[in-house]
């Protein structure tokens, strides 16, 4: 999934330094949205990997 985000992202740095506005907002729109998916993603297994570790 970050893999995903990293790739948007440098769709996005390209296509703004090539100009086309259209095409870098979008990759950057599902960049951040790829992002956000991850970090809830990872939350929520560190807070399960967490639980079910045993207490001793």
């Amino acid at each position: 999934m970050l893999a995903w985000t990293v790739t948007f992202l440098i769709i996005a740095l390209i296509a703004a330094l090539l100009g086309f506005s259209g095409i870098a907002a979008n990759a950057a729109w599902i960049a951040q949205i790829l992002f956000v998916v991850f970090l809830v993603l990872f939350l929520v297994s560190l807070v399960t990997g967490i639980r079910r570790r045993p207490m001793n």
